[in-house]
């Protein structure tokens, strides 16, 4: 009897201790913190647009949208032209479309002084505006709109088989105040008709000699040669 008394305690201390230890495990269970892991979301990946090239030695037709004036203007100013023409790729694709916007920047005045000395304005171009608000960078130069032949190089310097070594520049001497295009010779030391510009220029002739500051009014049509190749996307109206 005795024999079967301690069997029954040993069993219920066994049970007991078996199901503290189930309870202090689950205890544990249910106190490990779970860890929420964010769901992964995948980003649609754009598309590499193509890119066109145009070639060093295009030359852009723009229009002025501002008026600049020798003896007004400041180095550092900035101004701007419209494309008159669109700009094709070399693979005839139009990059440049009408309507976009050239940014012109001076980079030295030399006003009107006595003794027939006229004014002028060495500029350069530095990005273009699409329509669609796409931006470029470019390195462009001053030039007229109808010598095929002129070269330019990276610093700007331009040249044709007339006029080799000689740097465009807007020019006083026109009609009524207005703007010429001329080659400073050796960097300003002379200058010589490349191009007469907007519809109130005139000839060089005694014009010249008057002293007349280079006024370079909105409306105004010239070109700017590219003195290095861009790469442009195909041209897309900006979607709303």
């Amino acid at each position: 009897m005795r024999k079967m008394n301690k069997i029954a305690i040993v069993f219920f201390l066994l049970s007991f201790f078996a199901a503290a230890s189930s309870v202090d495990v689950a205890a544990q269970v249910k106190r490990k913190p779970v860890i929420k892991r964010r769901a992964v979301v995948k980003r649609p990946v754009r598309p590499v647009a193509k890119l066109y090239t145009v070639s060093s030695g295009k030359r852009i037709r723009v229009r002025m949208n501002d008026t600049i004036s020798s003896k007004t203007a400041h180095v550092g100013d900035r101004f701007r032209a419209t494309v008159t023409e669109p700009v094709y790729s070399n693979t005839g694709i139009v990059v440049i479309p009408s309507g976009a916007e050239v940014v012109g920047r001076v980079d030295s005045v030399v006003a009107a002084r006595k003794g027939g000395k006229p004014g002028s304005i060495d500029a350069t171009f530095v990005q273009v505006v699409l329509p669609n608000g796409t931006k470029r960078a470019i390195n462009g130069s001053l030039t007229d709109l109808t010598s095929d032949d002129a070269k330019s190089d990276a610093e700007g310097t331009a040249s044709g088989d007339k006029m080799k070594h000689r740097k465009l520049i807007f020019i006083g001497g026109g009609g009524a105040g207005g703007a010429v295009l001329g080659a400073a010779v050796g960097g300003g030391k002379g200058a010589l008709i490349g191009g007469i510009i907007g519809a109130a220029g005139g000839f060089l002739g005694d014009k010249l000699t008057k002293g007349e500051d280079a006024e370079v009014r909105s409306g105004t049509e010239f070109g700017v040669y590219l003195n290095q190749a861009i790469s442009l996307p195909r041209f897309a109206e900006a979607t709303p």
